[in-house]
């Protein structure tokens, strides 16, 4: 693997980090804007998820395999039109 795949892969990982803990961070103003108090254990344990997701992307990147496939490339392919078979 190249430096410049290396440093792409960092940089996605520190993406993925900054969106999660700014998602926690949307969603704990929110609740305290409606008063509704979460706890500071709730806090610590998403952390430690977002940290785990995180470890899991920096072994796949030292490994070189895919962390999470979403959206399959060429897995399910739907025919416009039917094929002909030459048999």
């Amino acid at each position: 693997m190249s430096l410049s795949g290396i440093l792409l892969g960092l940089i996605d990982i520190a993406i993925v980090v900054a969106i999660l803990l700014l998602i926690g961070a949307l969603i704990l103003w929110l609740l305290s804007w409606l008063s509704f108090p979460v706890p500071e254990t709730v806090q610590k344990l998403y952390i430690a998820i977002v940290a785990l997701v995180a470890l899991a992307m920096l072994v796949s990147l030292a490994f070189g395999i895919p962390t999470f496939r979403i959206i399959r490339a060429a897995a399910v392919v739907i025919p416009l039109a039917p094929q002909r078979r030459l048999c």
